[in-house]
């Protein structure tokens, strides 16, 4: 009698949900993600073996180069729509009787860092690119102009941080600073803070490696 041959089927693994997983997934970060902004003035951190990561959010960063010039840079908020950054700069503008246009209140908004007294700031949202602004910071830097004012007569980084708290009061506040920075300078950022009644901060380092050794 003649044997039936069972005709064999070639397993086949269907692709497309795995692929429309992948599409999903990827879209997903790239919406979510948020980059960290560029700073005006690269910061050698001091060391510590604090291990405490720094906010991703709502966020006021407070950055001293060793020559103690600072820069100040602060997000939108929880998300986008809340658009702290627009209010903020709104407040600073009035205060000083500068006039910004919508749209370069709505600039300013997707900027980061900035390192220039307020006066200047329109031209420096005007600027075509970073390389410009890049460019009115050497020539601020230059005429020795550079850097958000902290003296007493035209203390502008005061009034930063209280319009950034007025508007989120639960912004955090963090400093870099380099480790060159003279002391000073640093007492005196802290000095503005706590008389804004800013009695908690983050101080930034870089992670130090520690040996343990077992005896």
């Amino acid at each position: 009698m003649a044997k039936i041959k069972l005709h064999r089927k070639i397993p086949h693994i269907d692709m497309t949900p795995m692929v429309d997983l992948f599409s999903l997934l990827l879209t997903f970060f790239m919406l979510t993600t948020s980059f960290r902004p560029q700073e005006p003035s690269a910061v050698d951190t001091p060391s510590s073996i604090s291990e405490k990561q720094e906010p991703d959010k709502q966020l006021m960063c407070i950055l001293i180069d060793k020559k103690g010039k600072c820069y100040f840079n602060m997000d939108n908020g929880p998300d986008s729509s809340t658009k702290y950054r627009e209010k903020i700069v709104i407040k600073m503008t009035d205060q000083y009787k500068i006039k910004l246009s919508p749209k370069q209140i709505d600039k300013f908004a997707k900027l980061s860092f900035f390192g220039i007294p307020v006066q200047f700031l329109p031209q420096w949202i005007d600027a075509k690119d970073q390389a410009a602004r890049d460019e009115i910071q050497n020539q601020l830097k230059k005429a020795n102009k550079d850097g958000i004012p902290i003296d007493s007569t035209d203390n502008q980084l005061a009034w930063w941080v209280f319009f950034a708290r007025q508007i989120d009061k639960d912004i955090q506040v963090e400093i870099k600073a380099d480790s060159e920075t003279d002391y000073k300078t640093v007492k005196k950022i802290l000095d503005i803070l706590q008389d804004k009644n800013v009695n908690k901060f983050n101080l930034t380092t870089n992670l130090e490696k520690v040996e343990v050794k077992i005896e």
